[in-house]
Formats: structure tokens, C-alpha cells, sequence
């Protein structure tokens, strides 16, 4: 019995010594895999180790061994990975901002302009049917029209695209017009009569044929419009630009008796001899001779096409929810080309002259406009728009550069002492992609 206690005492300690070799390389058969794998890789010509799929597909399994026999301790490599995987993840929206930002805005709108202003100039005089004939051409009368009374509206399209590039920079395109913005003023007939009189330099004055006759005056203006501007934005809500812009403006005015004669003025020889005592507008009588087609008795008309430079800026104002008031000045240097025309008719006669010039212009534009954002990247526009131009050609204007002798008409030049202000709203639709 003692020597089998020793020799079980013995044997415990046999199994106990032998059973903690044998549990150490359980514990640490991962760690001799890993490194076992790794010096296998890494002796592999010309391939690193973290670049093949046998690396990191034999790391898996081994590493998750590691943590379940280190009690629940966090891979080496795990941390890089979720530091990479956040980093993909921070870029991605930047990527999508930068995909998302427009470059291009184009606006399409409706504009309707009046005129407001012009030239000083009278058309019409009322002198008392009592006077001689002879005596309206120098008896001072009453102005009954202005040419400044003359003021027409009307509508056109306005066209608008703009590239916003990098860094703040871009361009844009705009082209806009308004056709025939007309207007027209008759005077008389009177009860009592009077004399309906127009004057101009030299021999040519006028008065209507018959007392039944109201004098009439017609205008019509034409604008046009284009520019090209480059754009800088300061911040996102200041942009300042500057470029090249071309306006064309018409202008057209025309004098006329209505109702058409009935038969020949004939009265009108006899009446000339300053002997002849009855010629008073209660003495004319129809004469027996049928009427001709008689062209009207003043016509004149402008063209101005004015190129310069221009300098302006964008602000956006206020901003509200889907509501934002924005705002934009421009005022620009310009070569105005000028010319008029001119057919006086004396006599039912019509004779032509004709003007041609260049003269330095000034334009300032204001334009406000309240936008609302329908949906993303759309957007419907109202505003106000207001050109103001100043050395330019108007037709009133041409009365006084327009000389008649008894046989001629002469244009003596183009007066080019005009301002006129256009003005009025715009609505439209504004889209961005």
C-alpha cells in the first residue's frame, strides 16, 4: 500500500504535468497558424502580404479563434476596416452635393413694357375757326396734344440662360422684345370749329381740310434686346457680372386727317391769296372735284442700335421657405447709330429726307422679381422690370432737324436728346439642372 500511494501520487502528477502540455498548444495553435501563414505570404516573391485573398482569407478564421480563446478580444484588423468604412461613408454625400448642384438655370418669361416720357414737342394747336386761313400758320394757338402724350404698352418674350461653372464662376445669355407699342390721339373736331394746326422749320404748316375732319396722330415703338455676361458669385447671395449687350430701338410717328376728305380741298387756292377775305373755317364748303388717296401728311421714324458695355449685379434679397426676392442693377456705356427718316406732304405731294449719326448713350436696367419653388429645380417668376435710355432718337424729335421749302424737304441731322423710360411687369417660369 505504501508503494502503490506513491506510485498514484506519482501518476497524478504524471497526468497533470502531461495534461498542461497538451492544453497549451490548444490555446495557441491559432497564433502558430497565423504566423505560419504570414511568413508563407510574405516569402512569396513579389506579392505582399495584405494583397492577396490568401492573407486576409486565412486571417478571418484564425483571428476569430484568437477572440473566442482571448475572451471576446477585438481584432487588430478590425479597426482599420471600420476606419475605411467610415471614411467611404463621410465622402459619398460630398459626391452627391457636387452631383446635385445645378449648372444650368433657364428662365422663360412674358414682359409687358410702357413707355413713360420722351420728347416735348407740340402736334396740335388749336386756333379759333374765325382766323384767316393764311393767319394759323403765324397766329400763336392753344396746344391741344403732346408728343409726350404719346405713350404706348405692350408685351414680347423674355429669354434668360445661365451656366454656373466652378468656383463660383458662370455665364449667361439674355434676349428679350417688345413689338409695336402703340398709341394713338385724335383732336377735334370742336363745336365750335377751331383750327387744328401742326408746325414745322420752313414753309410746312397744316390744318385739317374740312371742319367735319379731327387730326389724328399715331406711334408705335419697337425694343429689342440681347446680351452675353460673365458672371462672379461673391457669396450665395451676391453676384456681380459684366459683358457685351446690343439693344435696338424703333420709333415711328405718323400725322393724319380722319375722316378721309370727301372731295378735293379746292377751296384751298383761293384762300391762299392773302386778298381773299373768306377763308375762315365757317367758309369752306365741299368742292365738286372727288378726293384722291391721300397719303398722311407727316411721317417720321428712328432706328437706334446701341452697342457698348455693361456692368451690373445679382442680390438675392429675402429668403422665405419656397419664397425669395431677389433683386438685379445693370448700367452700361453704349455707341448709339442713329438714323431718321422723314416724308412731308405738301400739297398732297410727299417729299423724303433722311439722317444718319453716332452719339454716345447711356442705359440703366432695374428689375426685381418674387420667386416660388414649385418643385426641385422649378420655379414660377413675377416682377418688375424698368430700361431706362438716354441719348437716343426719337420721331417727335425729328420735327425740328426737318426743313421744308416751298419745292424740298432737308433733314438738317438727328436730334439724339431723348430719354425714355420703359417699365412694367414680367411673370414667367425659371427651371434649374
Amino acid at each position: 500500500m505504501m508503494q502503490t500511494g506513491p506510485g498514484y501520487r506519482s501518476s497524478t502528477r504524471s497526468v497533470r504535468a502531461s495534461g498542461a502540455p497538451t492544453r497549451t498548444p490548444q490555446h495557441a495553435l491559432p497564433y502558430v497558424v497565423l504566423l505560419a501563414t504570414a511568413l508563407a505570404t510574405m516569402a512569396r516573391p513579389g506579392a505582399a502580404f495584405g494583397q492577396s485573398c490568401i492573407g486576409p482569407c486565412l486571417l478571418d478564421r484564425p483571428a476569430a479563434a484568437v477572440t473566442a480563446a482571448a475572451g471576446g478580444q477585438k481584432s487588430p484588423n478590425a479597426r482599420p476596416a471600420d476606419r475605411e468604412g467610415a471614411s467611404s461613408s463621410r465622402t459619398r454625400p460630398d459626391a452627391a452635393s457636387s452631383r446635385s448642384t445645378p449648372r444650368w438655370t433657364v428662365s422663360a418669361e412674358a414682359i409687358g413694357l410702357g413707355r413713360v416720357g420722351g420728347v416735348d414737342r407740340t402736334l396740335v394747336s388749336r386756333v379759333p375757326g374765325t382766323e384767316q386761313f393764311l393767319a394759323t400758320s403765324h397766329v400763336p394757338g392753344v396746344e391741344a396734344l403732346n408728343s409726350n402724350q404719346l405713350n404706348g404698352f405692350s408685351a414680347g418674350p423674355r429669354i434668360s440662360v445661365v451656366y454656373h461653372g466652378d468656383s463660383g464662376y458662370g455665364a449667361e445669355l439674355t434676349y428679350f422684345n417688345v413689338f409695336d407699342q402703340g398709341a394713338t390721339r385724335a383732336v377735334g373736331p370742336d363745336n365750335p370749329a377751331d383750327w387744328l394746326v401742326m408746325k414745322a422749320p420752313g414753309v410746312f404748316w397744316q390744318t385739317q381740310d374740312f371742319p367735319y375732319q379731327a387730326m389724328v396722330w399715331r406711334s408705335t415703338t419697337s425694343l429689342y434686346g440681347a446680351e452675353a455676361n460673365g458672371r462672379l458669385e461673391l457669396s450665395s447671395r451676391v453676384t456681380v457680372l459684366a459683358g457685351v449687350r446690343w439693344f435696338q430701338l424703333n420709333d415711328n410717328l405718323s400725322g393724319d386727317l380722319t375722316p378721309a376728305d370727301q372731295t378735293a380741298p379746292t377751296w384751298k387756292t383761293p384762300c391762299s391769296n392773302p386778298l381773299n377775305l373768306n377763308c375762315t373755317l365757317f367758309d369752306i364748303t365741299a368742292g365738286s372735284m372727288a378726293a384722291g388717296n391721300y397719303p398722311p401728311f407727316w411721317v417720321a421714324s428712328t432706328t437706334n442700335n446701341l452697342y457698348g458695355l455693361q456692368v451690373g449685379a445679382d442680390a438675392k434679397l429675402v429668403e422665405y421657405g419656397r419664397f425669395s426676392l431677389g433683386g438685379q442693377i445693370k448700367a452700361g456705356l453704349f455707341e448709339n447709330r442713329a438714323e431718321q427718316r422723314a416724308g412731308v406732304s405738301m400739297a398732297k405731294v410727299v417729299f423724303l429726307s433722311q439722317a444718319a449719326t453716332d452719339h454716345a448713350a447711356f442705359v440703366g436696367e432695374l428689375g426685381l422679381h418674387l420667386r416660388y419653388l414649385v418643385a426641385d429645380g422649378l420655379a414660377v417668376k413675377v416682377g418688375y422690370r424698368a430700361l431706362w435710355f438716354a441719348g437716343v432718337a426719337l420721331a417727335p424729335g425729328q420735327i425740328q432737324e426737318t426743313y421744308s421749302s416751298m419745292r424740298s424737304v432737308t433733314a438738317l441731322g438727328v436730334d439724339c436728346g431723348s430719354q425714355a423710360l420703359f417699365h412694367g411687369a414680367t411673370a414667367g417660369l425659371e427651371y434649374s439642372f
